[in-house]
C-alpha cells in the first residue's frame, strides 16, 4: 500500500460518506478533525432524540448504546485509513478485534461525542487503534479495535 498523507486536517459528512459505505441510520459520526495521516484523528458524533436507537433503548430514559459508541470509534479509524492512502470509496470496512472495552459513563440526548483513535499498528491491508469515546473531555467508553479494509 502507499504511504500514508501526512496532512489531512479535516473531513466533512460528505468526505466520509465517499471513504465508508456506511449510511443513515447506521453512520456514526458527522465529521473527522485533528487527522494525522493514519496515526490519529477525533470523530465527531451529535446524539440527538430523534435517533432511531433511542426508540427502544430505552423510552423513559435514552441512553446511546455503548456498542455504537465502539462502531463511531471503528468508523473513525476506518474513514481515517481511507481518507489518508486516499483510497476510492466507499471500500468496505469489516471489525476484525475488539478487545479491552470499557464503558464509563451514559451517552445521552444533547451529547456531543469526540471519538479520540490512535494507530497502535498497521500491516497490510489492516489497522488496529486504541479508541476513546468522550463527553466534554471525560471519557465514556475506550477500547482497542481492529479493522479489515477490503474491495467488495
Amino acid at each position: 500500500m502507499n504511504e500514508a498523507v501526512t496532512t489531512l486536517d479535516a473531513a466533512d459528512i460528505m468526505a466520509i460518506m465517499k471513504a465508508l459505505p456506511h449510511r443513515y441510520p447506521f453512520l456514526m459520526i458527522d465529521r473527522i478533525i485533528n487527522m494525522q495521516g493514519d496515526e490519529s484523528a477525533v470523530g465527531i458524533k451529535n446524539v440527538t432524540i430523534n435517533e432511531p436507537q433511542f426508540l427502544g433503548h430505552f423510552p423513559e430514559n435514552p441512553v446511546f448504546p455503548g456498542v455504537l459508541l465502539i462502531e463511531g470509534m471503528a468508523q473513525t479509524a476506518g474513514a481515517l485509513c481511507a481518507l489518508s492512502y486516499k483510497i476510492d470509496g466507499p471500500k468496505m470496512v469489516y471489525f476484525m478485534t475488539i478487545d479491552k472495552a470499557k464503558f464509563r459513563k451514559p451517552v445521552t440526548p444533547g451529547d456531543t461525542v469526540e471519538y479520540h483513535v490512535t494507530k497502535i499498528a498497521h500491516k497490510r491491508n489492516m489497522w488496529w487503534y486504541h479508541g476513546e469515546a468522550k463527553v466534554e473531555g471525560r471519557v465514556v467508553a475506550e477500547a482497542d479495535i481492529g479493522a479489515m479494509l477490503s474491495n467488495r
